[in-house]
């Protein structure tokens, strides 16, 4: 699907430009997350740290439309892997996503082991979730995570 694939990387796109938005942490990624409905309307976005030091992307997004019944057709776009493993807050992304019944998630990066082993995208699929991973667009992410992944490197 030509336009689904166009429009897949047009959002992730405006994900990773959201990420820019970030806080900067030396303990965190810079995430940026937009949930888009079936027919192609933003319901809700999202970038680390927008309220609190500890919130994710996702996490951010997905507090903003708790409940909204388009959700259960919308795709849910994101910088980086959705988190499978944190200690910050009860839920992982992954488990919010499932939850919110997302069907879609379209993301870049996938979660380097810097902090944890993500398995987020297997988690996902294996929940019956679309997973599309659009690994050209990871350098972008890269670069705005770099001052984490060169702290990580000492």
């Amino acid at each position: 699907m030509p336009d689904r694939a166009a429009a897949d990387r047009r959002w992730l796109e405006e994900a990773i430009e959201l990420s820019k938005l970030c806080p900067p942490s030396p303990t965190a990624f810079s995430v940026g997350s937009i949930i888009v409905s079936a027919d192609g309307e933003v319901i809700a976005t999202g970038y680390s740290r927008e309220g609190d030091p500890h919130d994710h992307a996702e996490e951010t997004a997905l507090a903003k439309v708790k409940g909204d019944h388009r959700l259960a057709s919308s795709t849910i776009y994101s910088s980086l892997e959705p988190c499978s493993k944190r200690s910050s807050h009860p839920q992982t992304c992954t488990q919010l996503i499932l939850a919110a019944g997302i069907p879609r998630v379209v993301f870049a990066w996938r979660e380097p082991n810097i902090f944890v082993d993500c398995e987020g995208a297997e988690l996902l699929s294996a929940a019956g979730r679309e997973v599309v991973e659009i690994p050209e667009l990871a350098p972008a992410v890269r670069a705005i995570n770099a001052p984490l992944l060169e702290s990580s490197a000492d």
